[in-house]
């Protein structure tokens, strides 16, 4: 087939997982014979310097500046239907991409159209003419407001007054900008053919905003073959990783730094923490504390890592080259996100690192866990409780890492997502 991607951003670098599944899906569909040509959009300085990273896998390649949307531009499509769908380049936030869609689609002949992203790209539908088309937005923003409202709801705290202040003002503006986003995807997916969603939580959501659409949930995949357990030694660490980029990702590592390491460290005094991936934030490189300098009355010399009972040892490494060394050496991969949606790519990874995982339930979205099997779904309190087994556990360890990893090369490699596209083109153009 020859196909045409349209995405919100280039496909790559691949730490980035709204990048990281363009790129990966290319490359299956590409080993499977397929022709493709991606344009996309840039929206950081070095995607215009990275081109030849991924250009292999594309016959052609052509980026845009992601154009400034205003909250004036989004009032205007929402309040005015007739605008919502614009019908030429002059009307698109994009003229030039707009522009380029349809100069491929004169020269070359697709037999579908696949676009990646929601908002940014939606509005190209009548630009496509007849070819059919299918859209994936990853997930529904919709559902990724709601869960950020839902944790900014008063409660009773010790709290100042000026905190409970700024959450509730917090609130109340995420309350409109989640009203905005229902009004959008309940009309924003209708042309296409097939809406695509990595979680059935995030199908779920759309759906309730309009039964009509038609979503299938595919999720994302990982590298089998990169990400495979090890033979090492795993330590009394646990890790969290993260592109701290992302708010939900940041509060989740503050939360597991904050409230949950020292509750498990008053029972497993010498646990560590290590908190791994890109553009750590202030807060997040405060709460590093380095290994004793000088080894405690117990150990024996030089035993640096040997720590002090009740010593807090925290490493925040920003973005790491690899992070499978960490995969294979941590006693617990612990994912304690309480705000997201979509699927968690950094679960997944570990997942097939054999690492065992400890996560709660919206870190399982779209991850088909069973719990106490192929990992431990714990929420709130439960979390400390179910590490401290983890650890202490070493045949529980094994068995959630051998689960964990059949579960990934059952349902979520990158071979068995691409056949899924692929099927679904094919149901699309017939």
């Amino acid at each position: 087939m020859r196909i045409l991607l349209i995405a919100r951003c280039p496909p790559y670098p691949l730490y980035l997982g709204d990048r990281l599944i363009v790129y990966h899906l290319a490359e299956e569909l590409e080993a499977r014979g397929h022709e493709i040509d991606l344009l996309a959009y840039a929206n950081r300085p070095e995607d215009w310097h990275e081109q030849d990273q991924y250009d292999h896998l594309f016959d052609a390649v052509q980026l845009f500046p992601e154009p400034k949307r205003s909250q004036f531009d989004y009032l205007k499509r929402l309040l005015l239907p007739m605008m919502r769908w614009p019908s030429q380049a002059e009307g698109s936030w994009s003229p030039d991409l707009w522009q380029a869609i349809q100069v491929r689609l004169k020269a070359t002949k697709y037999d579908v159209v696949h676009l990646f992203g929601g908002i940014q790209v939606y509005e190209f539908y009548k630009a496509l003419g007849d070819i059919p088309a299918l859209i994936t937005p990853y997930e529904s923003y919709s559902l990724y407001l709601r869960r950020v409202v839902e944790t900014l709801t008063p409660s009773p705290s010790p709290s100042g007054r000026g905190e409970q202040m700024q959450k509730l003002k917090r609130r109340l503006m995420t309350r409109i900008q989640l009203q905005i986003a229902r009004q959008f995807e309940s009309w924003m997916f209708t042309p296409y053919r097939c809406a695509v969603v990595v979680s059935e939580r995030d199908r779920d959501e759309l759906l309730m905003l309009n039964p009509a659409l038609n979503i299938e949930v595919i999720p994302n995949g990982v590298d089998t073959y990169e990400f495979r357990p090890r033979p090492t030694r795993r330590v009394p660490a646990l890790l969290f990783v993260g592109n701290y980029e992302y708010a939900p990702n940041v509060d989740a590592a503050l939360r597991l730094a904050r409230e949950i390491l020292p509750e498990v460290q008053k029972r497993l005094p010498d646990v560590r923490l290590w908190l791994v991936g890109n553009a750590p934030p202030p807060e997040l490189k405060a709460l590093q504390q380095p290994y004793p300098l000088t080894p405690s009355p117990s150990n024996r010399e030089g035993e640096q890592e040997n720590l002090y009972p009740g010593h807090a040892v925290i490493r925040v490494t920003g973005r790491v080259p690899d992070v499978r060394p960490y995969l294979a050496r941590a006693g617990a991969f612990i994912s304690p996100l309480r705000l997201g949606a979509g699927i968690k790519n950094k679960v997944l990874e570990a997942l097939a690192m054999g690492c065992p995982v400890i996560g709660t339930s919206l870190s399982m979205d779209g991850i088909h866990v069973q719990n106490g099997h192929d990992a431990l779904v714990a929420d709130e309190s439960a979390m400390v409780e179910a590490i401290v087994r983890v650890l202490e556990d070493t045949n529980l360890q094994a068995q959630l890492s051998l689960n964990g990893r059949k579960l990934i090369e059952q349902q979520y490699s990158w071979d068995s997502v691409g056949a899924r596209y692929e099927q679904l083109y094919k149901d699309i153009s017939s």
